[in-house]
C-alpha cells in the first residue's frame, strides 16, 4: 500500500466561491423545475427532452444521442420517452441508419407542447440567468461552463 497524499484543501476564498456555486448547482435547477411544472405541468427534464428534439431538424434523435443532450442516463431517458409516449408528445421508432438502434421522435402534439412551454420557461431563464449578469459575465459564465464540462466529461464533442 503506498502513502496517502494529503488533500489541497480549500482555502477560505475557494471555500466561499464553491459553498455559492454548490448551493446554485442545487437551487437553479429547482427553480427552473418549479417553474416550467407550475406553467407547462412538466418536468424541467420532461421540458428538456421535448427542446432537443424540436432542436433537431426532423424532430428526431437517437436515444443515445438524446441521453447526451439532456444529461441523463439511458434508463432514466427510457421512462421519461415513456412517460412522453402516453402523453401523445413522442414515439419511438427503429433509427433508419441502424435498425439496432432507437430513434425518439417529436409528435405533432409534442411540437405544440414545445411551443407552448418556451416561453414562460426563456423568460425564467432569462430572469435568472441573464438579467443577473453583464454580457462579459454572460460570455465568462459560458468559458466557464464548458472549461468544466471538459473536465467532467473529457469525450463531449
Amino acid at each position: 500500500m503506498g502513502e496517502q497524499r494529503e488533500p489541497q484543501w480549500l482555502d477560505a476564498d475557494e471555500q466561499q466561491i464553491w459553498h455559492a456555486f454548490a448551493y446554485l448547482l442545487i437551487r437553479l435547477p429547482a427553480a427552473l423545475d418549479t417553474q416550467i411544472q407550475r406553467d407547462a405541468d412538466i418536468s424541467h427534464f420532461d421540458y428538456l427532452v421535448l427542446s432537443a428534439l424540436s432542436s433537431d431538424s426532423e424532430g428526431a434523435l437517437r436515444m443515445s444521442r438524446l441521453s447526451h443532450f439532456t444529461g441523463g442516463s439511458l434508463s432514466r431517458l427510457s421512462n421519461v420517452v415513456a412517460k412522453l409516449e402516453k402523453r401523445g408528445w413522442v414515439r419511438r421508432e427503429p433509427d433508419p441508419d441502424d435498425g439496432r438502434a432507437t430513434r425518439a421522435v417529436l409528435t405533432p402534439d409534442g411540437w405544440d407542447k414545445v411551443v407552448a412551454s418556451a416561453p414562460s420557461h426563456v423568460e425564467e431563464v432569462r430572469r435568472l440567468v441573464f438579467d443577473a449578469l453583464t454580457k462579459t459575465q454572460q460570455r465568462q459564465l459560458g468559458a466557464i461552463s464548458e472549461r468544466l464540462l471538459a473536465a467532467i466529461d473529457p469525450e463531449r464533442s
